[in-house]
């Protein structure tokens, strides 16, 4: 007789932390058990509740249990989601979450003004793609410049995108070496990739009182630019990423990243639920800032909203951008605009 598979289970009706889970799959950590307040089955919740919760004890009973394949598992990926999103906080719960995410991000204004007057070197703000890291930076950065944008001078700060080499981040880093410039490298991954380019980091922002950052190598770009083979750095430095440093599986990389970790400041942005996400997408649209740039009544506003939350486990991503490309689709057709939604915004199921 073949034995059941028990490394997935399918909860069909159940509760975890005051929130309803139900037809749902879990990887199982435990079998089903009594307690002091019932039965419950532990499994990993990251898949469903975010990254932070590897291991809850959801309450159920035997009878609501069913053992299954990984493909079942597989293949639920969009239940998982809505479980995630549709959990029955109260409006105080979620209003008590919106404050502790605005917060982070008051906390990200207040690290890039530091970054500014050269109170810190670095920073590092992590944190899914979509929900105002870069703006909450440039923003920052621009007001500190409108002085020098009134008289024509060169601004202190640069926004560094897509890919860069290690020679290309080298002589970056001596155009901006003054003290008071500020670098913001913005999903520029790959100097976070590649190995001399994190010694070149390492070098720029040491703890150190004099921070020099040497070429020892020959090189036409340089010499052709009337750049040094050596200089010292004295500017800041920001990088906005969305990678999660403690998710890369790269010992080598671990190792270099966790060395330049250790010279920045780092804020992770804690955005990591489908739940966060959403109430982001409220809470800027809330203040009137998300959709500033349409001529929307409030009441179209928290339709785009409230369509966003209903459907969260069909899009695509649940992020500001894709609120404003839903904002785009009712500027477009607005007697039309979620049937060009589902064709355009969402994943076909």
């Amino acid at each position: 007789m073949l034995e059941r598979d028990m490394s997935y289970v399918l909860v069909k009706s159940g509760e975890y932390r005051n929130r309803t889970v139900e037809n749902t799959v879990f990887p199982v950590i435990k079998n089903f058990q009594f307690g002091a307040n019932g039965g419950y089955i532990t499994v990993d919740g990251s898949s469903v509740f975010g990254a932070e919760f590897p291991k809850v004890r959801i309450k159920t009973t035997q009878d609501q249990l069913d053992f299954v394949g990984q493909d079942v598992f597989n293949k639920q990926e969009n239940v998982k989601v809505e479980v995630a999103a549709s959990s029955t906080f109260t409006e105080a719960q979620d209003k008590q979450r919106m404050g502790e995410i605005s917060q982070r991000f008051e906390i990200l204004d207040q690290m890039t003004k530091s970054l500014v007057a050269s109170d810190i070197r670095a920073l590092i703000v992590t944190g899914p793609p979509g929900v105002g890291k870069s703006y909450g930076v440039e923003e920052e950065l621009s007001k500190s410049s409108l002085f020098g944008d009134m008289t024509n001078q060169k601004r202190k700060y640069e926004v560094v995108k897509g890919a860069m080499t290690a020679l290309g981040l080298y002589a970056k880093l001596y155009e901006y070496s003054a003290k008071g410039n500020v670098l913001v490298f913005d999903d520029c991954d790959s100097v976070l990739m590649d190995d001399l380019a994190l010694n070149i980091l390492k070098a720029a922002l040491d703890s150190g009182k004099k921070r020099m950052i040497y070429w020892n190598a020959e090189s036409n770009k340089l010499r052709n630019e009337g750049i040094p083979d050596k200089f010292e750095f004295k500017g800041s430095a920001c990088f906005i990423t969305n990678i999660k440093f403690e998710n890369v599986k790269s010992k080598r990389l671990q190792d270099h990243l966790e060395a330049l970790q250790s010279r920045c400041h780092y804020l992770d942005l804690t955005l990591d639920t489908m739940r966060d996400k959403i109430l982001r997408v409220k809470q800027i649209a809330a203040v009137g800032d998300l959709f500033k740039d349409y001529s929307m009544d409030m009441q179209q506003e928290a339709e785009i909203v409230d369509f966003m939350a209903e459907n969260c486990n069909k899009f695509r991503e649940v992020s500001l951008r894709m609120a404003l490309k839903v904002a785009d689709l009712m500027k477009i057709s607005p007697n039309n605009w979620r049937a060009l939604a589902e064709s355009t915004c969402m994943k076909r199921l």
